[in-house]
């Protein structure tokens, strides 16, 4: 809901976007990476690195990564290679990947963490019956990229989600593979959202010959 002009209540109230940066999240360079994972592991967070982790390497929303649980990555007494989830945005499954670095994480965090294959991977600090919110993952993100000198008003949840989709893309040019890993229903979203524009078409283009 807006403030109308004539509104007394509203005159010299701030915009809601006043002084944020609104749009677009930067992804991570492999260096940022890196530089998050020593500052967790320095700091004993398993729970927190293993969070890190499955959000790069599942490329998922926020929403839908505090959602996982247990059995969706664990089959039997084994991390599963590939997992797959049903997006709260689209209610379509999307498939990812967990790369060997990450199952290890996901290993210790379940020693110490336990449970069953029903229960949230990442239980909530006040309802251990409940998931993580958004809002404490948006939290926690603001301070691991803080931790390591970045602006947290240019990083945010979404900045995990396209790191990977964006190095594949940098190394492939594959929209249409990455359309499929972020579970996008239309490819101009893809397009959209990788920040794709002329300059990247033409430089892909000057790096084929025919």
């Amino acid at each position: 809901m807006g403030y109308s002009n004539y509104d007394s209540a509203g005159l010299g109230r701030a915009a809601w976007n006043a002084g944020k940066t609104v749009g677009t999240k930067r992804p991570l360079t492999q260096k940022q990476i890196w530089a998050i994972r020593f500052f967790l592991d320095r700091e004993g967070r398993l729970r927190d690195r293993t969070l890190f982790d499955l959000a790069i390497d599942s490329k998922l929303r926020g929403c839908d990564l505090v959602k996982i649980k247990i059995g969706d990555v664990v089959a039997g007494a084994d991390i599963r290679n590939r997992a797959t989830v049903v997006q709260q945005k689209t209610n379509r499954p999307v498939q990812f990947e967990l790369t060997s670095d990450v199952r290890a994480t996901l290993i210790s965090w379940l020693e110490r963490r336990g449970g069953s294959h029903a229960d949230f991977l990442f239980p909530s600090r006040i309802d251990r019956n409940h998931h993580m919110s958004t809002r404490q993952y948006a939290r926690l993100v603001d301070e691991w990229v803080t931790a390591i000198g970045l602006r947290k008003a240019e990083y945010g949840t979404h900045s995990l989600r396209r790191t990977k989709a964006a190095m594949i893309y940098r190394a492939t040019g594959n929209i249409r593979a990455i359309q499929i890993l972020l579970g996008h229903t239309k490819i101009e979203n893809t397009v959209r959202y990788l920040g794709v524009d002329v300059e990247d078409a033409l430089l892909l283009a000057e790096q084929t010959e025919i």
